[in-house]
């Protein structure tokens, strides 16, 4: 009788709904342009390509430029990439959306270097 118990409770352990990867509905997708990351939500995972173009302040801010616009990105210096690069380097941000009252800006989780 006990081991009856036990395989209903270990069944949803194993099922096919316990072994899925995660959300995949609306909002689930990453935003890959500088347009659409100014107009998605707070917490929105992002993955751009294109060029970091300058600093924008002594802080980790810097401007990003894609085929679509600007936006301000903030770069830690341990999510840098080991090699240097410029603002003719194409590189690869991904990250999350961070909204703010008046703007948005995107925190930089890593850079990869493309070109």
């Amino acid at each position: 009788m006990k081991t009856r118990y036990l395989a209903l409770l270990l069944a949803p352990l194993f099922s096919t709904a316990a072994l899925a990867a995660g959300y995949t509905g609306p909002g689930a997708q990453s935003v890959t342009t500088v347009a659409a990351a100014n107009d998605a939500a707070d917490d929105t995972p992002v993955v751009l390509q294109g060029y970091v173009v300058k600093k924008v302040n002594n802080d980790d801010k810097y401007e990003f430029k894609d085929t679509t616009g600007t936006i301000t990105v903030e770069i830690d210096d341990e999510d840098l990439p080991p090699v240097a690069f410029n603002d003719k380097t194409k590189v690869k941000l991904s990250g999350e959306v961070e909204k703010h009252l008046m703007s948005r800006e995107v925190d930089v989780d890593r850079v990869e270097v493309i070109n």
